[in-house]
């Protein structure tokens, strides 16, 4: 029986999930300097081949989710609403990225295990600056081209980065103090409050 794309796509996320699930346990375990791809993919019981299908690196692992969360922004930048002010777009737009956090790294334990990552293994601090540059040139070409006539380039690029430089921040205090999805959820609600009303 041939499969439908939509069971090939379940198996994929399941994989893919799997593979993260193996590869957060074995961080955890054994140290994150310490696991290999191999590793992760027999934890996962699938081949190094089909790790490198779902992940380019080692680091992807814990930025798994990153691209979807900025696609989920651009999307709300672009639909939005006749008549709706800047600062309403930006919010919902980045309430939308911490909505999928909250609903997908926080709570796995992906979140927290990359926080404390970032402070000690230089590779990971390398991606995680890569994509989190990457993310904010994406998301303020989005609203310069939402709002041209209120934003050049270097004012979008600020707002964008003030929002994510604050809510990421926010984020990281609160996981390194040990809280958990909801409280870590509100610390970045109440970042994102303080950028908003700076923005008219």
């Amino acid at each position: 029986m041939v499969e439908t794309p939509g069971l090939r796509e379940r198996k994929k996320r399941r994989t893919r999930q799997a593979l993260m699930e193996a590869a957060v346990r074995l961080f955890e375990a054994k140290g994150y300097d310490k696991v290999t791809v191999a590793e992760i993919a027999d934890a996962a019981e699938v081949s190094p081949r089909t790790f490198f299908l779902h992940f380019q690196t080692k680091e992807d692992v814990l930025l798994a989710d990153a691209d979807l969360r900025v696609d989920l922004a651009l999307r709300v930048i672009a639909e939005h609403r006749t008549g709706e002010s800047l600062s309403e777009v930006l919010v919902r737009a980045t309430d939308q990225m911490i909505a999928d956090a909250w609903g997908r790294d926080l709570p796995s334990g992906i979140a927290a295990l990359r926080a404390r990552l970032a402070a000690s293994v230089p590779a990971l601090q390398a991606r995680l600056l890569q994509r989190y540059l990457a993310a904010q040139a994406e998301l303020a070409q989005g609203l310069q081209r939402a709002f041209p006539r209120t934003l050049d380039p270097i004012t979008a690029s600020a707002l964008v980065g003030a929002m994510v430089g604050a809510v990421s921040a926010s984020a990281v205090t609160a996981l390194t103090r040990g809280e958990g999805p909801d409280e870590v959820r509100e610390a970045m609600r109440r970042a994102m409050a303080l950028v908003a009303r700076s923005v008219t």
